[in-house]
């Protein structure tokens, strides 16, 4: 059983991933990953663990965050279904290569990385789009296949719910901002169940983890963030109805500069 302050630091990090995945429709992850390895930091788990952990318990926690997001934002009309379903088989094809395989290969180190760098590229294409500039054309059922596997690939090397790769997508594809928001964050749980089945497949056999883990998953952290966050996902998603666009890009963008300079720095210059 976790100690009062572990207890509180998960809530903290559930209330604010949870708000954060009804606002942009990111799942949380983007958020949840740094803050879960500096926390896992602080219990003595392994530095290159620590991070492979928080990005597969930060997965976790959206099977659930994802369905009370896209229920506030489905509620509002905000859900393109059809491209759930045209997504979807891709995402779950590409969650799998990502957590099943590429994940159990690299060092936790390298992962940091390229969350940091992947998590910066987003937040420039959001802050450089141009909501004036002419809609590129959805690709056919072929490319939205491969598009979701890039989708579904790069957030099971993250941890996020692919809402930094499917909200500038579908974006620049004429989908006005709170339709992609509240699609993405249905795209959330195939993208979370198809990797986290991964994630603990492909950690089964791993020493030194801590107590009342299921492969790289921590029970604990995932039970009260998960909790905490499906209770303020749908006060995020009415949240993001109520702001204006580039309002939405310059909080999503601002957030994830700070926690890509967060985890580069983990790394390349942090101690192990």
């Amino acid at each position: 059983m976790p100690d009062l302050p572990l207890l509180l630091a998960f809530s903290a990090l559930g209330i604010g991933a949870g708000f954060l995945a009804g606002l942009l429709g990111i799942g949380g992850g983007m958020v949840m990953v740094p803050f879960l390895t500096a926390i896992m930091a602080t219990q003595g788990i392994d530095a290159n663990l620590a991070i492979k952990m928080a990005i597969a318990t930060s997965m976790a926690t959206i099977v659930f965050t994802s369905l009370s997001s896209v229920r506030a934002h489905h509620g509002r009309g905000a859900v393109r279904w059809d491209l759930v379903r045209s997504l979807a088989p891709g995402i779950v094809l590409g969650s799998l290569v990502a957590s099943a395989g590429v994940f159990a290969l690299l060092k936790g180190r390298p992962l940091a990385i390229v969350f940091g760098l992947f998590v910066a590229y987003s937040a420039t294409r959001m802050l450089t789009s141009s909501s004036t500039a002419a809609a590129e054309p959805m690709p056919g059922r072929a490319g939205q296949w491969a598009a979701g596997g890039a989708i579904g690939f790069c957030s099971g090397l993250v941890g996020a719910g692919g809402g930094f790769i499917s909200v500038p997508f579908m974006t620049r594809r004429g989908v006005p901002i709170h339709a992609a928001v509240g699609t993405s964050a249905a795209l959330g749980f195939p993208i979370a169940l198809a990797n986290v089945a991964g994630y603990v497949v492909s950690g089964m056999r791993v020493e030194g983890l801590p107590p009342a883990s299921i492969g790289y998953v921590w029970l604990p952290a995932l039970v009260t963030i998960a909790l905490l966050s499906v209770l303020m996902a749908p006060l995020g998603a009415r949240a993001a109805h109520r702001l204006p666009v580039q309002k939405l890009k310059r909080v999503f963008a601002g957030l994830l500069y700070a926690l890509a300079a967060y985890m580069l720095w983990k790394g390349f210059l942090a101690p192990a």
